[in-house]
């Protein structure tokens, strides 16, 4: 049994079918990319594991650490280790970023209040890892920030939370080639045997950085591809005409 399973899942949006299907496994100290054209339910799908209201789940599963989250609502799908890193985040005006933070440890320790001593030590630690002025800590959750300044900001939170399963969805978009160095330097920190990473992205320069164990291919709402990480340099070479000519001769 994988850490994480996705299973025959089907949802949509307004009546509109978007997911049609998927299954895919991941397990902790696991890397999976997943890429796809646009439209083909890659960001649904990251939505519907963290359990949006906007969307319906009408059959499948999601299954994490060998419980269903489907009756889950996004904050227990967090306290129960799941971590989205969001493609467009966004601020907070009037919440500072160290207030923010400590809340959220709070909500997650065992006994309703991480010490303050060793959360300020480690929120301090981990910033200037990711080479983020200490000033930061006092600015309004994203508020004024560039796209690469939200970013680290994500990573921060997750070098935080340190959840057992992480979802990026694109974190890779709209950031210069030194922001995503950083970026990729916070996850490939805690890449490790107790965290299992599903990065969703449309391009192959992220997954450079951070190496893959396994990618798929998701298109018209289902996973139709599965390979190691050859697939990244065959999918930037070709596109994706060969996977769906592949996929209608197999059909």
């Amino acid at each position: 049994m994988a850490d994480l399973e996705i299973k025959n899942l089907h949802a949509e949006i307004d009546g509109i079918s978007i997911l049609k299907g998927v299954n895919l496994e991941i397990n902790k100290g696991e890397v999976h990319a997943l890429m796809g054209p646009n439209g083909s339910g890659k960001s649904t799908l990251s939505s519907v594991i963290m359990g949006h209201p906007d969307y319906e789940v009408t059959e499948g599963d999601i299954v994490l650490d060998g419980e269903s989250i489907l009756e889950m609502d996004p904050e227990e799908r967090a306290k129960a280790g799941l971590f989205l890193c969001f493609q467009y985040p966004v601020a907070v005006p009037g919440v500072s970023i160290s207030n923010f933070l400590k809340k959220a440890m709070d909500a997650r320790h065992p006994e309703g209040k991480a010490p303050a001593g060793p959360f300020l030590k480690e929120m301090r630690e981990n910033m200037a890892f990711l080479e983020m002025e200490p000033a930061f800590a006092n600015r309004g959750l994203n508020e004024g920030f560039s796209g690469g300044e939200k970013k680290r900001m994500e990573i921060l939170q997750m070098m935080m939370f340190k959840p057992g399963m992480v979802i990026m969805d694109e974190t890779d978009s709209g950031l210069d080639i030194d922001a995503l160095q950083i970026v990729a330097k916070g996850v490939n920190k805690m890449r490790g045997a107790d965290m299992g990473l599903l990065v969703i992205t449309h391009y192959e320069r992220i997954l450079t950085h951070i190496a893959p164990d396994r990618l798929h291919i998701l298109m018209d709402g289902r996973v139709v591809m599965s390979g190691g990480p050859e697939l990244v340099t065959k999918l930037e070479e070709k596109g994706y005409d060969w996977v769906r000519e592949e996929t209608a001769a197999t059909a």
